[in-house]
């Protein structure tokens, strides 16, 4: 299996998608992403303990899109190691569902899918993820896996630094995360608020969307007096017009 042409190596941070939106508007720029007319998506819903109704949901949405959607189950695992490296290797897009973040990361390397995730996006497969899914990418991360919010400083470090999901939804994010950054407990990193979706091609932000107005993508750095210095990326609005295009009435 060769690395696939025209890109470096990328991920995506979603902060919503086919579990929480009903317009499909990430969705959609997700598969936009990749260049083939079917591309196959495989969604990994393991730090939900593969809830069946979570799968029924990433397949409702994916089936009626340009795509050959898939599932990789692991807690009724069907396929031996070599099975395992080939379908994750043939995939175009692995999609990675929420829920708790450590216990993904364990399953995961149980199993060595974390060593084979590594080689899918050295090889140019698109890795995407909601929540849990967002988090797993970096050195460390913001999570309530362990019931209270904390910080979790453990991750694939595919993307370097941490990322914090629900920066805008959840009561207590904020505050936690920035405490994190500032003590030195995660590394500094990107917090994702409801709604955006960020591209990341060899590390470095390529890309952002929302599908909201309001919604942001923030840096969050340590700073020299001990505290932290958040700036706010612009976000193109999905759905928008085109600049300059004017909607005429009826």
């Amino acid at each position: 299996m060769s690395r696939r042409s025209g890109h470096g190596s990328r991920l995506v941070l979603l902060g919503g998608g086919f579990s929480t939106d009903d317009d499909g508007l990430l969705d959609d720029w997700v598969l936009g992403q990749v260049a083939c007319d079917r591309p196959k998506v495989c969604f990994v819903p393991t730090a939900s303990g593969d809830a069946p109704g979570y799968v029924e949901r990433f397949l409702a949405a994916y089936r009626s899109r340009r795509c050959e959607p898939g599932v990789l189950s692991l807690f009724r695992r069907e396929l031996d190691d070599d099975g395992l490296r080939f379908f994750l290797l043939s995939q175009d897009v692995v999609y990675v569902g929420g829920g708790n973040t450590a216990n993904l990361l364990a399953v995961w390397r149980a199993h060595g899918v974390d060593r084979l995730l590594r080689e899918a996006y050295d090889r140019g497969t698109l890795l995407c993820g909601i929540s849990a899914g967002a988090n797993c990418w970096a050195e460390g991360s913001h999570t309530d896996s362990f019931g209270p919010l904390t910080h979790l400083a453990d991750g694939l470090g595919l993307l370097p630094g941490s990322v914090c999901p629900h920066y805008d939804s959840e009561p207590g994010r904020r505050a936690s995360y920035r405490a994190a950054v500032a003590a030195g407990a995660l590394p500094g990193g990107w917090a994702v608020e409801d709604g955006v979706g960020v591209l990341f091609t060899d590390g470095l932000p390529t890309d952002a969307v929302s599908r909201a107005p309001q919604a942001r993508l923030y840096r969050v750095e340590p700073d020299e007096d001990g505290g932290v210095r958040e700036r706010a990326l612009p976000c193109r609005l999905l759905g928008a017009p085109p600049p300059g295009f004017t909607r005429s009435g009826t």
